[in-house]
């Protein structure tokens, strides 16, 4: 038997215990599963701990925006009341806008944070000095563990497009971002209609802009000072002559 001790660049990860005879296509096919998974355990209790304080995620099309914008664009978020938390919710305002802020009572929240715990503890590099290997199966508990326990939270499950669940059902988007750090980048806080109008908007608003400046770029030509034969009247002592018919 063998130990490897797997590295990223020259920070530790784990352990991982094979045999010299495995062939090195199935070697780094282990190593690689164990890696994923490991990342997405870790993305998944970071939302976790984010569902516990603020509640389920919003719809996409409603993230960002303050209610007045969400009054306006008549939104409305439709799985609000169907993804009640066990024994009701507790307001608490998501200052990011990114859910909608009706997170779990304590004793729920506690199962959220208790598992989280438990999980990361599993996964964790310190089991590197416990000289503890990693395997699959082990990785694959800790994400039993974590869907268990949104379970017992949110028995009517998730939205569909909770990042939570969508990392449970292999949906997840990572596009744009490093596999290797922290959480899935954030959704479009607005569709692409709203945000069609809002460039819009923006143009508009650009043009008055640029109007108005060169309206008053232009408003000095009527000044005194700008008169270019000023100079020359007053060299010449003419500046106070006034002109009248005959």
């Amino acid at each position: 038997m063998v130990c490897l001790h797997v590295k990223h660049g020259d920070e530790s990860q784990f352990l991982f215990d094979t045999t010299v005879d495995i062939l090195i296509d199935e070697l780094v096919k282990h190593i690689t599963t164990i890696y994923s998974l490991r990342l997405k355990v870790n993305r998944i209790c970071a939302e976790i701990e984010e569902l516990a304080e603020h509640g389920i995620a919003l719809p996409p099309n409603m993230q960002g925006l303050t209610e007045e914008q969400i009054t306006e664009l008549k939104l409305k978020d439709d799985w609000a009341e169907k993804c009640i938390p066990s024994g009701g919710a507790v307001y608490k305002k998501d200052g990011i806008g990114r859910r909608n802020g009706q997170e779990p009572n304590e004793k729920m929240k506690e199962v959220l944070r208790k598992t989280v715990e438990e999980t990361k503890s599993l996964i964790s590099k310190k089991q590197i000095q416990a000289n503890i290997c990693v395997t699959t199966e082990m990785v694959r508990n800790a994400l039993d563990q974590l869907r268990g326990a949104v379970s017992i939270v949110y028995p009517m499950g998730l939205p569909p497009h909770d990042p939570i669940r969508l990392e449970f059902e292999d949906k997840e988007d990572l596009t744009g971002t490093q596999q290797g750090q922290g959480a899935p980048a954030r959704e479009p806080v607005v569709s692409p209609e709203d945000q069609k109008q809002m460039m819009l908007h923006y143009y508009r608003r650009q043009e008055e802009l640029k109007k108005l400046e060169e309206s008053e770029d232009d408003a000095y030509l009527d000044s005194e000072w700008a008169d270019r034969n000023m100079l020359k009247r007053q060299l010449q002592n003419l500046n106070n002559i006034k002109w009248r018919p005959k």
